[in-house]
C-alpha cells in the first residue's frame, strides 16, 4: 500500500499509527496539497478532491483517513473499530469529533504558527492562532473532559481503538502549535493523552516529525 500525505497532518498521522499497531506496511510519498507537490498526478489520482492522507492499494484509490480505516477494517479486520454496535457508534463519535470540532480549533493554531511561517514561507494570523487558543479552546478542552476516562485507560470500553487514535493525533498539532494540555485544569484529558502518547506506535511517530517540525 502506499500513502500519499504530509506526516505532520493530523489525519496523515492518524492513519500511519493505525499501520504501526496493526502491523500493516506501506511506502510512503509525502505530499503537501497546498504546494507543487498537490499537483502530482499520480497523487490527484489516488484524490481527486487533493484531500490527504490518500492511498493505492492493488490499484484501489481512495482519500480521508476515516474512509481509508474503515476501508482497511473491511478488508483485513483489524478489531481498531469495535464490532458492538453500541462501542462502535462511539468510536465513531469521537473521530468525527476529532475530525471536526477539535481540529477546526487546533488547525487555526497549528496553521499559522507552523504551516504558514515554516512551510509556506509567509506570516500566519497570529492574532487568530492567540484567540483560537486563549478564547475558543478552553470551552472544548473543558468539555472533551467530561468524556474521558477516569483512570487513563482508553475512550471506548477497555480497548484501544480508532478514538483514541484519531483524538490524540490532533492534539499533537496542538503540541507543535505550542499549546500543552494543563493537567491541574484538566486532569483526566492530560492522564489519557499522555497514556496514548507513550504507547510505541505514536511515540515513534511522533520522533519521527519531530525530524519535520523541528
Amino acid at each position: 500500500m502506499k500513502i500519499y500525505g504530509a506526516a505532520v497532518s493530523p489525519f496523515v498521522r492518524k492513519l500511519m499509527v493505525y499501520c504501526a499497531e496493526t502491523g500493516l506496511a506501506y511506502d510512503y510519498t509525502p505530499t503537501f496539497p497546498l504546494g507543487p507537490d498537490g499537483q502530482d498526478p499520480e497523487f490527484l489520482k489516488a484524490s481527486p478532491l487533493g484531500k490527504i492522507p490518500a492511498i493505492e492499494d492493488d490499484g484501489f484509490t481512495l482519500a480521508d483517513s476515516s474512509a481509508i480505516v474503515h476501508y482497511l477494517e473491511a478488508k483485513h479486520g483489524f478489531g481498531l473499530l469495535p464490532v458492538g454496535a453500541q462501542d462502535r457508534g462511539t468510536a465513531v463519535f469521537f473521530d468525527e469529533v476529532a475530525d471536526t470540532s477539535l481540529t477546526a480549533v487546533v488547525g487555526t493554531i497549528f496553521f499559522n504558527r507552523v504551516v504558514a511561517p515554516k512551510f509556506m514561507g509567509r506570516d500566519g494570523d497570529l492574532a487568530a492562532a492567540d484567540v483560537a487558543e486563549k478564547e475558543t479552546l478552553p470551552p472544548l478542552l473543558a468539555k472533551l473532559e467530561k468524556l474521558m476516562p477516569a483512570q487513563g485507560g482508553f475512550l471506548v470500553g477497555d480497548k484501544f481503538t480508532l478514538a483514541d487514535i484519531s483524538m490524540a493525533s490532533v492534539f499533537v498539532n496542538l503540541k507543535y502549535g505550542g499549546v500543552s494540555v494543563d493537567g491541574a485544569a484538566y486532569p483526566r484529558l492530560a492522564a489519557w493523552l499522555a497514556g496514548i502518547w507513550a504507547r510505541p506506535s505514536f511515540a515513534a511517530q511522533m520522533a519521527m516529525e519531530a525530524k519535520i517540525v523541528g
